[in-house]
């Protein structure tokens, strides 16, 4: 069993205002923007995170083959990796995939069966040497 730890209230409140006396505007706007950024990688890093998770139960797989299926996945589609998971994650709760993941997730699906044979949209013989 895990414990859990109780931070203080004031835990957050650190002693920033010395710092902040002296801090020119520029420091402030530099530090909002990384704030900013922070906490968007936490945001994508959260659904990247619930979408693993979904994919290692289906799969069933762990969690490192879990992440580079997503990974290839964006790779493949030139997404960016938090909008694959977004979009794994609303398929799971309904949503279709786009063609384009579709297709990509066939085609690693064969691959990692060592399949040649094309995905059920594409007709065989075209475009394939």
């Amino acid at each position: 069993m895990h414990g859990t730890t109780m931070l203080p209230k004031n835990w957050w409140d650190l002693a920033a205002e010395p710092w902040a006396e002296n801090a020119t505007g520029q420091d402030v706007v530099a530090l909002r923007a990384e704030n900013d950024q922070l906490r968007r990688a936490l945001a994508g890093r959260m659904v990247i995170d619930q979408a693993c998770g979904m994919v290692m139960v289906l799969a069933p797989c762990r969690r490192g083959p879990a992440r580079n299926l997503l990974v290839d996945i964006s790779r493949q589609c030139s997404t960016k990796l938090p909008e694959v998971a977004a979009a794994v994650v609303a398929a799971w709760e309904g949503e279709p995939l786009s063609r384009l993941m579709q297709r990509a997730l066939r085609q690693l699906h064969a691959e990692d069966r060592g399949c040649d044979s094309p995905p059920a949209d594409e007709p065989s013989g075209r475009g394939r040497p």
